[in-house]
């Protein structure tokens, strides 16, 4: 208490209580004595207040120092009170989300009513193997804790989850057997963890229901021990159940439910196999309608349904059994609404309607008579005086015995389900060697009315709240004891009284067995019992007699007080059924009701009470369950006592079950009743507080003198410490640590701080003198400088000005003269303007008479020729006119001689003569006359009309003249006055005036024009630029689409090749599986598979490469298990003939073809049909590359319209959308597919018609290449026939690993591919294709034989893949070059479609073989490595308790890691593997390595320090040296390492101000919001100038997060079983002939001849 006053110094903060909160934090505000009544408090609100002090112990508590806020081990804190436990939780739980804390040995879990991150297998995997004290607290590490003591220790383990009802203990139970079910599990591949796991949904549906505190809430407590083997795996499992609430099947409390199998039930009524069940809707029954709400939110009973179905299936249960458990749970619906009638005068007796609809399904589904059941519901035996009396009973009595028969059979069927669920995980391969056991089981109870369940379960919290204190003082001593300290014993409460209260001698438990032997005992009698015992006398400390109620009593539990009512116990003690109803029951017709009650005959009791009857019953059904329970509770305490107990406390946070709200009064509550608070009441008793000297020195160095410093550290612990501490009893010294009384580290905390608060105060008194000299003799040097820059800038002032007023002068001098000389300018320039204007003006007029006479002297020539030339024109005319007359006249002259001689006949006839000649020349003659004739006419009309126009022409320059002399001849030649002259001067200036205006129009035209043509050429780079842009735009459409097809693509490969490893896995464990069954069936003996049986290319292996595995038709054909237990356990090996009836058959109904059709179909007609499918397949292969030239040609054009779209588009335009084409495409593109898959549906008949008629498709091959010569091809090898057995087994099954790695690369595969190729070129097909075929089995099975060795793996991988590479090569082409290799000639599709995966398979061995060697070390090494000279990388504080760390010699490092990576890459360098195989290999290595370093730093608060982040980042360097020294530092190995090193980063950078925190998101990228927040959270100093990540900070940065780039949801830890697709590089293989390799002698395979 000294101590304590001590530290209640002004500043101190001290705790208080408080009605809501329960305690607030405050701080003093003056030094406390011992005289003061009262303490002085300043509140967080800032008001002050009074705390009153009577006595020492009304102290208020102290607080912690910053230097415990959030610690991960609440023992580990300095005050170890109420107050500090309930803020160190409330702190984790709310401000880090972390809802485990150790406290000691136990572990406390807050339930945050949230789904978390934190339970998948990359956590699992993060957990396994380490060490307890290194990781954060999770259920995991108690787990791992207690398997790791087992198999160290060969002991057996128990982890004990206890808690209220919705804290979450079934679902810690779940994720710890999920636990052991993955660590204890994984490498056998056995379905034992399966068993275990499925085994929760089961016993979920029947023992758990909604409660108002819990919607999942267990109502049986269990206790599940999960066997192991001597390696460590799960063998088995046992389950044993505690008090199973059966009241609950036929009552509810408001918004409660029944167990939830019935509502799953009657929401699968509508299922066909569930019709017959006659189920309604859960409001429609009695048993189910009575809590109001019958749906859980967020909850499908459909889908839980299915679930508890498939555990039942997985567990072993037959549907025809799991259809009986259902049909006997809803018979027990059904009974709830069975119809009981009172009758009689007073209602003493009952009776039940004939017709109920009720009784007639309950019978029906349990297999018994209505009416039988019926009568004995309402009736009873007895037996009086040896005579056989049947006695009707009341109604009440009747429901009663309803309802007791309901919970019975309820009882019984659980009863028989654990124990078919203990059948099913029982041990099969032996016994266990160990065990861990897990206990579920319900915590400390009180409600506002409490009844004998409540009773039982608050027993069972007191015992094994006992059992806990005696536990944790046990350790207490130990540690004690390891140390060698000298310890006095510490006093702890013992519940020792109030355990004998409830089960010593006349204790509650034995007055209620007696009181239920009296025949008229009752409840009153048996409280009243209670009374005279307990109170009488000196009465019982634990026991009370409430004030109001002579029903009720009292007990003070350990946890609280609690106040039972008495009514009810007898009859839930007795638990009576009438032996009348259980006798029918037996005579079910039903097997599973029969057995439910017939087991129970050799039990020691019947339905954990008594069969109530007439006779006297015997002894050992009379065992109440009371006395039961009692029996089962000690065997449960021998159990745990027998092992060693693990903790865990569930701690339910609010009553809301709100996420992540934290009640104070509710968990208070909680944590006293759990026994939290006890724990921490033991270790404060004793010394709480331990460091190791290492720990101590490196954090109180600072408090020793410089002398003290040097020498060993614990000598110099040993020595300062008692001046630091003058109360010896405060500390004690032991082996390797210091041990502190509560409260002595905070006070050393204390003294730290003083310490380096005067260090810093002298500091900064140095500093601040040394600043204020720098101040002083800057403000001198100010000054000065400040004068000399003020005279300069005098000085230079005055010069300034003289220069002013001297230019001042020089430019008015020259202004003068510039105004005079302008002025002479001007006047001399008007003058010679004025002249010029005269001068011109005369000019000009003088100018204008000269051109008016010669216009008038043109005119009158003009006009007289035209006189002239018209007068010669009429003369003319009228000669020609006299002319024509005169001529005229002459001719009618003529024409009348002519026709007077006309009238003769000799002259007609003289005339005629040669007139046909004459009239042909006079035609030609009058045709060439009238062509001149209009061609004359038309040149005469064309001068006319030239005449006429030049006439209008000249007429109109007559007129014009005329009106111009006219107009001159009208107006005087004089003088013009000096009005006009000045009138022609205006104009003129007007018109020079407009002349300026139009140039300086014109110019600005020209400007507009510079400026649009500027304009034009700016549009024109703006639209080619935005044309630019667009085609970027559609490129990077483009670009995404093609990203995110690869993306897609990449996915699609990765699932393929995780079904592949899926695939080989199951393989693997069915393999497991058969040899477990051969062990179980009792095979005596070694049965082995001839080596060369499978590789017989008739019988088929289980790797066998043929693909009716994927044909329809594969049960034609014989397993490949049937064929090896033919060709093995039969003493002369036959190969089995299948008939052609057989397979016709099956492949008629598998292609639903009638058998009527087809009963004419020979083999003859089988293989014309086969030649129409194979010519069908041909056509339809030349249609499909038809299609496909097309589909690409328009593939082609539609790229092209693309660019030209893309290239055309305007500026307003947008960008077509590339989704759009590619639909287009893909519409294109339906029917090559449609017609593809038509052709993929004929292959599976091919397939088949090969199989069936081998004969007839090798003769028709054989016959086809016949016609061919075989082709002569030189440096091949001949392997006989009988030899190929051989080829295979000494080439690869059996060869030496020595021998195998000193090997050529590829050399087998080159030998094989060789061998295969001369069989087919001598035209044994048959040979070929099953050496071929043989080779690949021998190869998976080689690669099955080293499946840790990582040389011979890389070896295989090669040959696999050079075969696979030589067969795609060769595979038959539809045309071939004779310049191209030579193709074989039988089909390689299967083989090279087995070697694809089998690659795939050899590339994952290889990768899983270097991550286990590397698991084990790897974190270690990178977090933790070599240390750095002159870094110091001390840990931070283990856990409590924890034994500090022995230093290993051989500790891993770095180098380790480089070490494991150098044999896989010499190993693949030396098989010669592609460079591109190689970097991805390591690429997914890196990942690898980055994701377990970086989820073991998420865990570690040791490593969360600025030391280890220097050490850590040295280590990656190192790392990415080796790549990057190899080539192998890829841009995804690269990426793979971000994360860590972002996170290293963030451990070195500063976390202080929001400036810091906006640096700190814009770094750590890769990370995710919650793990940035882990890294701070985790964060602890390890040296004097570093400080823990304050509260405030971490709140900055989340809310910097919500809006940044780190909002999506991720997991907290990286999946390091994450595997990136492989690719394999398509490289052309070497050309391989049997003279270029070099064949050793040690293969033994001489016998093969080159060709």
């Amino acid at each position: 208490m000294l101590m304590a006053d001590n530290q209640l110094v002004k500043g101190a903060s001290v705790w208080i209580p408080d009605p809501d909160a329960v305690w607030v934090s405050a701080q003093l505000l003056q030094d406390y004595t011992c005289d003061d009544k009262h303490v002085l408090l300043q509140l967080n609100g800032g008001e002050e207040a009074r705390y009153p002090v009577v006595a020492h112990s009304d102290l208020p508590p102290l607080a912690n120092p910053d230097i415990s806020e959030g610690e991960s081990d609440l023992t580990a804190l300095s005050f170890l009170h109420e107050p500090a436990i309930l803020h160190n939780l409330r702190v984790r739980f709310l401000d880090y989300n972390s809802i485990y804390t150790y406290c000691g040995i136990v572990l406390v879990a807050i339930n945050p009513y949230d789904q978390l991150p934190i339970y998948g297998e990359e956590v699992i995997d993060a957990y396994s193997g380490q060490d307890m004290a290194d990781m954060e607290p999770h259920i995991f590490s108690v787990a791992e804790d207690a398997y790791r003591t087992m198999m160290r220790e060969e002991k057996n383990q128990s982890i004990i989850i206890s808690g209220e009802s919705g804290s979450g203990k079934t679902v810690s139970a779940k994720f710890t057997m999920r636990y052991f079910a993955v660590v204890g599990g994984a490498a056998q591949q056995t379905s034992v963890e399966d068993k275990v796991l499925a085994s929760n949904p089961i016993m979920e549906a029947i023992g758990n229901a909604k409660t108002t505190r819990n919607d999942n809430s267990s109502r049986f407590g269990k206790y599940i021990q999960i066997g192991f083997s001597r390696k460590g795996a799960i063998i088995g499992a046992n389950m044993s159940t505690y008090l199973l609430e059966k009241s609950r099947v036929v009552f509810q409390a408001p918004a409660e439910r029944n167990y939830h199998i019935f509502y799953q039930l009657c929401a699968s009524r509508q299922l066909p196999e569930m019709r017959s069940l006659k189920l309604a809707t859960p409001e429609h029954f009695r048993y189910t309608n009575q809590g109001g709400d019958v749906h859980i939110p967020c909850t499908d009973d459909v889908t839980e349904m299915e679930r508890t179905r498939n555990a039942f299936s997985i567990l072993g249960v037959l549907p025809e059994q799991q259809m009986e458990l259902f049909r006997i749970l809803a018979a027990v619906l059904h009974l709830g609404n069975v119809n009981i009638q009172a009758s009689g005068r007073s209602s003493e007796r009952s009776d039940i309607d004939a017709e109920d609809i009720s009784l007639a399904i309950f019978s029906k589904l349990l297999g018994v008579e209505a009416a039988v059941m019926g009568h004995w519901l309402c009736h009873r035996r007895l037996i009086l005086g040896g005579e056989t009396v049947v006695k009707p009973i009341s109604g009440q009595q009747a429901i009663e015995a309803r309802d007791a028969l309901a919970k019975h059979i309820y009882e019984q069927m659980f009863k028989w389900t654990v124990h078919r669920l203990n059948a099913a995980l029982r041990s099969h391969s032996g016994r266990a060697r160990s065990f861990i056991g897990v206990l579920d089981i319900y915590g400390f109870e009180t409600f506002e009315r409490n009844s004998f369940e409540q009773f039982c379960i608050n027993y069972a919290n007191e015992k094994l709240q006992q059992q806990f204190n005696r536990h944790v003082f046990h350790l207490e001593q130990e540690e004690y004891e390891h140390e060698e300290l000298t310890w006095s014993r510490i006093e702890f409460s013992d519940n020792q009284e109030c355990i004998l209260l409830i089960e010593g001698q006349l204790g509650l438990l034995d007055l209620l067995d007696e009181e239920c032997r009296m025949p008229k005992g009752s409840d009153d009698s048996w409280v009243q019992k209670l009374y005279d015992k307990h109170l009488t006398g000196r009465g019982h400390p634990h026991f009370r007699k409430p004030r109001m109620s002579n029903s009720a009593f009292i007990i003070l539990h350990f946890a609280d007080m609690v106040q039972y009512e008495g009514g009810g116990f007898l009859d839930k003690n007795r638990d009576t059924i009438f032996e009348e109803l259980v006798n029918v029951l037996k005579a079910s017709q039903s097997e599973l009701v029969a057995e439910l009650f017939q087991q129970q005959e050799n039990k020691p009791s019947v339905a954990n009470g008594s069969v109530r009857s007439g006779r006297r019953a015997h002894r050992e059904h009379k065992l109440t369950v009371g006395f039961q329970f009692r029996q089962s509770l000690q065997l449960l305490m021998d159990m745990l006592n027998s092992t060693t107990p693990h903790y865990v406390r569930c701690i339910k946070p609010n009553d809301l079950k709100e996420p992540f709200m934290f009640d104070p009064k509710r968990t208070v509550q909680q944590l006293r009743a759990c026994g939290v608070l006890e724990t921490i009441r033991i270790s404060a008793a004793g010394f709480p507080s331990r460091w190791t000297y290492e720990e101590f020195f490196f954090r109180y160095h600072v408090l020793l003198r410089q002398s003290q410093c040097s020498g060993e550290v614990q000598l110099v612990c040993r020595q300062a410490l008692p001046q630091l501490i003058p109360d010896p009893d405060q500390f004690v010294f032991g082996k390797t640590k210091v041990f502190f009384r509560a409260g002595q580290v905070a006070l050393l905390e204390r003294l730290r701080a003083e310490r380096l608060r005067m260090a810093a105060v002298v500091l900064q008194s140095w500093v601040r003198g040394w600043l204020a000299r720098i101040h002083y003799t800057r403000t001198i040097w100010a000054t000065i400088t400040i004068q000399r820059y003020c005279r300069g800038a005098l000085a230079r002032r005055l010069a300034l000005t003289l220069r002013y007023t001297k230019a001042a002068l020089v430019i008015q001098k020259t202004y003068r003269m510039l105004v005079a000389r302008n002025m002479f300018h001007l006047i001399r320039q008007a003058t010679i303007t004025i002249q010029a204007f005269i001068r011109g003006t005369l000019t000009r007029r003088k100018h204008r008479l000269l051109v008016a006479e010669r216009a008038a002297s043109l005119l009158q020539a003009r006009v007289r020729g035209w006189l002239a030339r018209r007068a010669f024109t009429r003369f003319r005319a009228a000669v020609v006119f006299a002319q024509c007359c005169v001529r005229r006249r002459a001719a009618k002259r003529e024409l009348m001689k002519l026709k007077t001689e006309a009238r003769s006949v000799e002259r007609y006839r003289e005339l005629t003569k040669g007139m046909e000649v004459k009239l042909m020349q006079l035609q030609m003659k009058a045709d060439q006359v009238a062509r001149e004739n209009a061609s004359l006419r038309e040149s005469l009309r064309t001068e006319r009309e030239a005449a006429a126009n030049e006439l209008c022409a000249l007429r109109a320059t007559i007129q014009k003249l005329e009106e111009h002399q006219k107009h001159f001849t009208a107006r005087p030649v004089s003088i013009m006055s000096e009005e006009e002259e000045q009138e022609r001067s205006r104009a003129e200036e007007k018109a020079v005036q407009e002349l300026l205006q139009l140039t300086q129009q014109v110019e600005a035209l020209q400007r507009e024009k510079a400026s649009l043509t500027t304009e034009r050429d700016h549009l024109s780079a703006c639209l080619l630029q935005q044309e630019q842009a667009q085609e970027a735009l559609v490129q990077q459409a483009v670009s995404h689409a093609t990203a995110a097809v690869r993306v897609e693509l990449d996915e699609e490969r990765r699932k393929h090749q995780g079904l592949l490893r899926e695939f080989t896995r199951l393989e693997q464990r069915y393999d497991n599986l058969r040899e477990m069954s051969q062990l179980t069936q009792g095979i005596k003996g070694h049965r082995r598979t001839d080596s060369t049986q499978s590789l017989d290319p008739l019988s088929p292996s289980p790797q066998s490469l043929t693909p009716l595995t994927l044909s329809p038709f594969t049960s034609a054909f014989p397993s490949p298990e049937e064929v090896r237990r033919v060709s093995v356990t039969s003493p002369i090996p036959e190969t089995r003939v299948w008939s052609l009836e057989t397979s016709m058959d099956q492949l008629m109904d598998m292609m639903d073809v009638t058998k009527e059709a087809a009963v004419k179909l020979n083999q003859e007609d089988l293989a014309h049909a086969y030649d129409a499918v194979r010519v069908a397949n041909k056509i339809l292969e030349s249609q499909l590359q038809s299609q496909r030239s097309q589909w690409e040609q328009e593939v082609a054009m539609l790229k092209c319209q693309l660019s030209q779209t893309s290239i055309g588009l305007s500026a307003h335009q947008q960008v077509p959308p590339f989704w759009a084409l590619q639909e287009a495409r893909e519409q294109e593109c339906v029917r090559p597919r449609k017609e593809l898959k038509e052709l993929r549906n004929t292959v599976p008949i091919r397939r088949f018609l090969t199989q069936v008629f081998p004969s007839t498709f090798l003769a028709e091959s054989s016959s086809s290449f016949s016609q061919q010569k075989a082709t002569s091809t030189t440096g091949l090898l001949e392997c006989k026939k009988r030899d190929e057995n051989k080829l295979i087994k000494n080439l690869i099954t059996d060869i030496r690993t020595d021998i195998a790695v000193s090997l050529s690369p590829g050399l087998p595969a080159s030998v094989v591919f060789l061998c295969v190729r001369q069989a087919d070129c001598r035209g044994d097909q048959t040979s070929a294709y099953s050496l071929c075929r043989a080779a690949v089995t021998a190869m998976k099975t080689a690669l099955k034989k080293h499946t840790n060795d990582v040389s011979m793996t890389a070896m295989w991988l090669k040959n696999i893949c050079l075969f696979h590479d030589l067969l795609s090569q060769h595979a038959p082409k539809q045309t071939n070059d004779p310049e191209e290799v030579q193709p074989l000639h039988f089909d390689l599709s299967d083989s090279i479609r087995t070697l694809s995966d089998l690659r795939i398979q050899a590339y994952q061995q290889l990768i899983a073989i270097t991550e286990t060697r590397l698991q084990n070390f790897l974190a270690t090494a990178l977090l933790e490595g070599e240390d750095v000279p002159g870094l110091t990388t001390v840990g931070s504080r283990k856990r409590a308790g924890s034994a500090p760390r022995a230093a290993k010699a051989d500790a891993p490092t770095v180098a380790s890691v480089l070490r494991e990576l150098g044999v896989l890459h010499a190993a693949m360098s030396h098989q010669a593997l592609h460079p591109a195989l190689m970097q991805q290999a390591f690429h997914q290595l890196t990942h690898f390595i980055s994701a377990s370093a970086l989820n073991s730093l998420l865990l570690r608060k040791d490593v969360c320090c600025c030391s280890r982040g220097i050490l850590i980042r040295l280590n990656v360097s190192q790392l990415e040296e080796w790549l990057r020294s190899r080539g192998l530092q890829t841009e995804g190995a690269a990426a793979s390492m971000e994360p860590l090193i972002q996170a290293v980063q963030l451990l070195q950078v500063g976390k202080r101000t929001e400036e810091d925190a906006a640096a700190l998101l814009q770094t750590c990228t890769a990370l995710s919001s919650q793990q940035i927040v882990r890294i701070l959270s985790n964060y602890t100093p390890h040296g004097d100038f570093d400080e823990k990540v304050s509260l405030n900070f971490i709140r900055t940065v989340q809310g910097l997060l919500k809006g940044g780039e780190h909002t999506q949801y991720r997991q907290l830890l990286l999946d390091i079983k994450w595997e990136f697709p492989v690719t394999f590089p398509d490289a052309t293989p070497p050309v391989v002939r049997a003279d270029m390799l070099v064949i050793p002698d040690s293969l033994k395979i001489a016998f093969l001849r080159r060709v």
